[in-house]
């Protein structure tokens, strides 16, 4: 009977041994991802004792690859891409093709072909979205212009990798695969031209079609009242799109299942959908990383420790010094220079994806595979150290770098207003701090009303646009007191901060009392305990989100049931 359950034999390892130790990893304040790599290098072939089957873990691995793309489908944003372009765009292509090319280099020298250095060096150029994203949520900064921008990069990086993904099996033979089903007699720009004519040909139906029918039928199965239909019916479009994109359009499983999770969010379903898929999400994408750990071989940390270290070296500081570099060179702070940089300093699922890829068309060999793994295993271990040493290694640097202070103090052309600014903005004027969803609402109704107001914004790239419409911006964070007095708080009749920020929020009101004591403040906030808290200090008018909603929606049932009310029930909304 043994050889009839290899399956639950290789689910029950694999979830056992990646739930201890996943544990273990986030006691000692590692990410748990560290523990489900390393439970695959313990039931793999590569360590003694019990060996999982390795063919069914791929295929898992491949449920695991879908599942994983679908989620970063669904987490993927052109507005918070499009937010930051001008930093992001331009600095992962650069970012990218300098590991490359050192990726390439370190494995010429060690005497690989340069197809297989070419993969080696894309498989240690893309960061994990998974370790990026747990690391600004821990620290709560993911909501941060650092955060946005960092989470930018990675986006600009994944669609890189996944156009390498489409273009990687037709090109494998040139590169130099020695697998058989590489072997093309076809010219090489007809393969290329198929492919990307297939690739389009799909991306058009996802968008045409797919953005039509994948709501309707949310909105159908929806309608049934069963959360298990509903549940399915999102994992079947997961599975069902990507195994369907591979076998007609000859597009890959990982390809399908992005652009089914990036269809999939223009439904207003899209929150639902993540939600109810989020457990079977997680199980295989464990499983992704289990089987992943099961291809390491322990043995070239002994045999090629200084192969091992050039590839850490390669990810912690070659990534991250290019990374600082090309930050610093867009006149960004040091502060978000070194976020960028502790945020690329580390490989993941898509370097595995690349890496496994590169292996199955024989470009890669086994030992870079082993590489790669033991490169991730490392700097994803060390991400947390890194960021933590953020700011002190920023009060290092300023203390004994007259060139860091220099660039530090450097004059941002947004961070002052012009001096054409017109005299009705400088005094009276409303001070907006922030310009999302809420911000711009409250700034189209003030220019209805024809009230002047500056706007101070932490995203220089939004100030740079608001500008050439002809408003009223500053750019900066509105806790530094420098920020509020460029946009003459002095003077103005309000401030009115807009963005969801519990921590610097106190600041921007002690320095606006302190330069205006008479000035009304308007805050918004997203947490009750909160909003008691600063109510409680008086520090101005707070808004709770949640609180407004039902008051807004209160109001509507009432004064529709009844208008002839004396207002009473009202009253009792405002208490």
């Amino acid at each position: 009977m043994e050889h009839n359950i290899s399956l639950i034999t290789t689910l029950a390892a694999g979830f056992s041994v990646a739930l201890v130790l996943g544990f273990l990893a986030e006691r000692i304040k590692v990410p748990a991802l560290v523990g489900y790599l390393v439970a695959g290098i313990i039931i793999g072939p590569g360590t003694p004792g019990f060996v999982a089957d390795v063919h069914l873990a791929s295929q898992l691995s491949e449920i695991g690859v879908m599942l994983l793309m679908f989620g970063v489908g669904l987490h993927f944003s052109l507005n918070d891409l499009l937010a930051v372009k001008r930093i992001a765009v331009p600095g992962a292509v650069v970012q990218m093709s300098l590991a490359t090319i050192l990726g390439m280099a370190i494995a010429w020298w060690w005497g690989w072909s340069w197809g297989a250095g070419l993969i080696f060096g894309l498989s240690l150029s893309c960061a994990s979205t998974v370790v990026l994203l747990k690391a600004l949520e821990a620290r709560g900064v993911l909501d941060s212009m650092n955060g946005r921008i960092a989470v930018g990069w990675l986006v600009v990086e994944d669609l890189a990798t996944v156009l390498v993904l489409v273009l990687l099996p037709p090109l494998a033979g040139v590169l130099g695969g020695s697998v058989a089903e590489v072997v093309n007699p076809q010219p090489l720009w007809v393969t290329i031209g198929k492919t990307l004519l297939q690739v389009t040909a799909f991306i058009a139906i996802m968008l045409v079609a797919g953005r039509r029918a994948l709501p309707w039928l949310l909105w159908q199965v929806s309608r049934t009242g069963s959360r298990e239909l509903f549940t399915l019916s999102v994992v079947t479009a997961a599975i069902g799109i990507a195994y369907g994109a591979a076998q007609l359009f000859s597009v890959s499983f990982a390809l399908g299942a992005f652009f089914a999770g990036m269809v999939m969010r223009e439904s207003e379903f899209s929150h639902r959908a993540a939600e109810e898929s989020l457990p079977l999400r997680d199980a295989f994408s464990v499983l992704f990383f289990v089987s992943v750990g099961m291809l390491f071989e322990p043995s070239i940390l002994i045999e090629q420790p200084l192969h091992v270290l050039g590839v850490v070296a390669i990810i912690i500081f070659g990534k991250s010094i290019a990374a600082l570099a090309i930050v610093l060179v867009f006149r960004y702070p040091l502060n978000t220079a070194l976020t960028v940089s502790a945020s690329l300093a580390q490989i993941g699922e898509f370097s595995f994806i690349l890496a496994g890829l590169g292996l199955s068309l024989g470009l890669l060999p086994a030992e870079g595979m082993s590489l790669v793994l033991a490169g991730a295993l490392i700097s994803i271990a060390l991400n947390p150290v890194l960021f933590a040493a953020i700011e002190p290694l920023r009060r290092w640097i300023l203390e004994r770098s007259e060139l860091a202070r220099r660039l530090e103090q450097r004059i941002d052309p947004y961070a002052e207003l012009p001096m054409s600014t017109a005299r009705k903005y400088l005094q009276g004027q409303v001070v907006l701090v922030g310009y999302g969803r809420v911000g711009k609402r409250i700034a189209d109704a003030l220019e209805a009303s024809g009230i002047p107001y500056v706007v101070a914004e932490q995203n220089r790239e939004l100030v740079e646009d608001l500008r050439k419409k002809g408003m009223v911006a500053v750019s900066g964070n509105a806790a530094d007191p420098a920020v509020l007095i460029q946009a003459h708080i002095a003077d103005a009749a309000m401030l009115v901060v807009a963005t969801p920020d519990p921590i610097n929020v106190r600041q921007m009101a002690d320095t606006a009392r302190a330069l205006n004591p008479g000035i009304e403040i308007v805050l918004r906030t997203h947490s009750e305990e909160e909003s008691v808290m600063l109510r409680k200090d008086g520090i101005g008018t707070v808004f709770f989100g949640e609180e407004e909603l039902a008051k807004g929606m209160t109001g509507h049932v009432l004064e529709r049931f009844a208008p002839q009310a004396n207002g009473q029930a009202l009253a009792l909304l405002h208490v």
